[in-house]
């Protein structure tokens, strides 16, 4: 399989690191994360360097990239510690909307693709942990639409969002696929509340309350009690996206701290001369480049037919991201030595960043299980005797 990018994603590549190089540095970066939710300079300039339309169709304003094209845009955007809310408006929001389709998807993703619309998704709930069937708020019908009631917790840039993306019940038992709809909701509107708060990583997050909020029949997205299988194939262009966002946090975070040992003296020479340090940083170069591999398969994977590779590839590349992310971080925190724990300097920074993204959309003992799951449903193949058929 060619993993090579074409010359349009090289460009594109090249193209946004500079920008974020030259618009988006360190110490810029820690200035907006002290402020309301992200830089409206940046969100601008994202927008007109395109990013905003390359997940997107061709017929909603965007570009029509595919999984890899995500894929280079996360990356760099994982290597400059973005904190702008582009996961959740361009890849999670926006495909929530793709898939589910329909005259929502007809107004509002234009509007994402030239910057004028900010999305999150409100898809976890206090006791859902990494499952989200698992929903408690309800959407009871009526003559003019639907009443929603519930509570939504740690909504990626909920606050900052002009739609929310809702989750809520309108059939079926608490834990069951069946029975879920999805609802664009105004954050403004009568009966719902926020708290925004800040996330450790410097993103922002919000905790949601429904209370009676009354949305038309034109709230719903696609088929009100079939949302599941959009937000299946949401999520897994969400976690992908994840996955190359950590290898890029990665990467810079590996370079960073070869920097460090080059620089640092102890006993009057660079520590990165000792042996034990050279081991280090050659294993943490290891679990990167592997975690890319399946990064890449992932993205690759997103744009096929087959519901049983994607999901495998998506579950396998987060699980690998999962413990390579841990390992990059806290060897990083370890050679840096008691400075790498400060604010100063980038390393606490990627640190907590990649632990975020560890726990997002499932962790990797969510992942591994899941991919387990997957194998085990198969019915059993000639050669394979220990595999029961489902």
């Amino acid at each position: 399989m060619d993993f090579s990018f074409t010359d349009e994603q090289r460009q594109l590549r090249d193209s946004l690191r500079r920008y974020l190089a030259n618009e988006y540095s360190f110490e810029a970066r820690k200035k907006i994360i002290h402020g309301a939710g992200g830089s409206d300079a940046a969100w601008a300039g994202f927008a007109e360097l395109g990013l905003l339309g390359v997940p997107l169709p061709e017929e909603y304003g965007g570009f029509g990239g595919g999984g890899v094209d995500t894929l280079v845009v996360m990356e760099e955007l994982g290597r400059g510690l973005v904190v702008e809310p582009y996961f959740a408006t361009a890849v999670l929001g926006a495909a929530l909307l793709r898939f589910g389709g329909g005259a929502q998807a007809q107004a509002w993703l234009p509007k994402v693709a030239d910057g004028g619309l900010k999305l999150a998704a409100a898809l976890g709930e206090s006791q859902s942990r990494h499952e989200l069937f698992n929903v408690a708020a309800t959407a009871k019908a009526g003559v003019g639409g639907h009443v929603l009631n519930g509570a939504k917790t740690v909504v990626l840039h909920g606050g900052q969002a002009d739609r929310l993306i809702v989750s809520a019940r309108s059939g079926g038992e608490s834990r069951d696929t069946a029975g879920l709809s999805l609802f664009v909701v105004d954050p403004r509107a009568s009966g719902v509340s926020l708290q925004d708060y800040r996330t450790i990583d410097g993103m922002r997050a919000a905790d949601l309350t429904f209370t009676n909020v009354a949305v038309g029949h034109d709230a719903v997205l696609g088929h009100p009690g079939q949302a599941w299988q959009v937000i299946t194939r949401a999520a897994e262009v969400a976690i992908a996206a994840l996955v190359a966002e950590a290898v890029g946090a990665m990467d810079a975070l590996h370079e960073a701290t070869l920097e460090y040992l080059k620089t640092r003296q102890q006993f009057g020479t660079p520590i990165g001369r000792f042996q034990v340090l050279q081991h280090r940083a050659v294993e943490m170069f290891m679990e990167i480049e592997q975690a890319r591999s399946l990064a890449y398969l992932a993205a690759v994977k997103l744009d096929g037919d087959d519901a049983l590779e994607r999901a495998r590839a998506v579950h396998a590349a987060k699980a690998r991201a999962g413990r390579a992310l841990k390992l990059v971080g806290q060897s990083a925190i370890q050679m840096h030595g008691g400075m790498g724990m400060t604010d100063e300097l980038p390393a606490s920074h990627y640190f907590k960043r990649l632990s975020m993204i560890e726990a997002t959309l499932g962790d990797t003992d969510h992942h591994l299980a899941a991919f387990a799951a997957l194998d085990a449903a198969q019915p059993m193949s000639a050669g394979e005797p220990g595999r029961q058929a489902a």
